[in-house]
């Protein structure tokens, strides 16, 4: 896990109001794109994290 607090609730957030607004049509097929932001909120995980070495979780800072 390297995806932690306020990044989680942000990356959710976006995630589904994008894919809502592409639902609607109120965005072009570009906002399924929300997957992605969705997906890594959901599951804390972020591969671009992990590849700069960056952690938003303070719980798991020192244990990888």
């Amino acid at each position: 896990m390297n995806v932690g607090g306020v990044d989680r609730i942000l990356r959710i957030a976006a995630g589904l109001i994008l894919i809502v607004l592409a639902l609607l049509g109120q965005i072009g097929a570009w906002g399924f794109i929300g997957i992605v932001p969705l997906a890594t909120g959901l599951f804390r995980f972020c591969p671009a994290y992990k590849l700069i070495g960056f952690n938003s979780c303070p719980l798991r800072k020192n244990s990888e």
